[in-house]
């Protein structure tokens, strides 16, 4: 078990804005008695980025920077949904609301922008900013909250090529032990997560290359 100071990282799916689950989710997260973070992924606002690049023909650094903007939109949206989580721009706003014991919600745009090891491109999504991000708090373990079920035990280079997770994922995880969640493991997360296990299926991780 991890120690009542180690963070746990949640990404939680842009897929599932529109889904009853959300909230059910929601709800679920705020019983972790540890500390907690939420990424949010892009959702709609990120979909949006992609559908205009072919016209407005804006390269993939510019939609990657769009991109992050639209994970701050659905944050922002989140936070209005449920005012007991804390929106987060940096690592000490972050701690702050730990201090609080309020769950953070990471406004990402501020930190990405200014961070020199994160690759720009539609290959590095929200998925592989939460891995980051999990590696810059010394979080115990990434749960990545999705829209499909994984078997545990499955391998990361199988849920990559199935399109689960983004291919960047390995570069950013370094090591990190991952969780991938998907509807199957609702009903059962809430207690879970108040006994401070994430819920879902533990992901299989081999080592991999790492950026030079």
């Amino acid at each position: 078990m991890p120690s009542n100071s180690a963070p746990l990282v949640v990404k939680l799916g842009g897929s599932l804005h529109a889904s009853p689950a959300l909230a059910d989710w929601l709800a679920a997260l705020k019983r972790y008695p540890r500390p907690l973070t939420i990424v949010p992924g892009g959702g709609p606002f990120a979909d949006a980025v992609r559908a205009a690049q072919p016209a407005m023909r804006y390269n993939d650094e510019t939609a990657h920077a769009m991109a992050v903007l639209a994970m701050e939109q659905y944050a922002l949206a989140l936070a209005n949904c449920d005012p007991a989580l804390a929106l987060a721009a940096s690592l000490d706003a972050i701690e702050a609301a730990h201090v609080q014991r309020r769950v953070a919600l990471w406004r990402a745009s501020a930190m990405v922008a200014d961070a020199q090891d994160i690759a720009l491109g539609w290959d590095v999504t929200s998925d592989s900013l939460a891995a980051w991000l999990a590696k810059k708090t010394g979080a115990w373990a990434l749960l990545l909250v999705k829209s499909v079920d994984v078997s545990d035990g499955a391998p990361l280079s199988e849920i990559i090529r199935e399109g689960v997770v983004d291919p960047a994922l390995p570069d950013y995880l370094d090591g990190t032990p991952l969780f991938i969640a998907g509807p199957s493991s609702l009903p059962h997360a809430a207690a879970r997560l108040a006994d401070g296990a994430p819920p879902g299926a533990a992901i299989a991780i081999f080592p991999t290359r790492k950026f030079a």
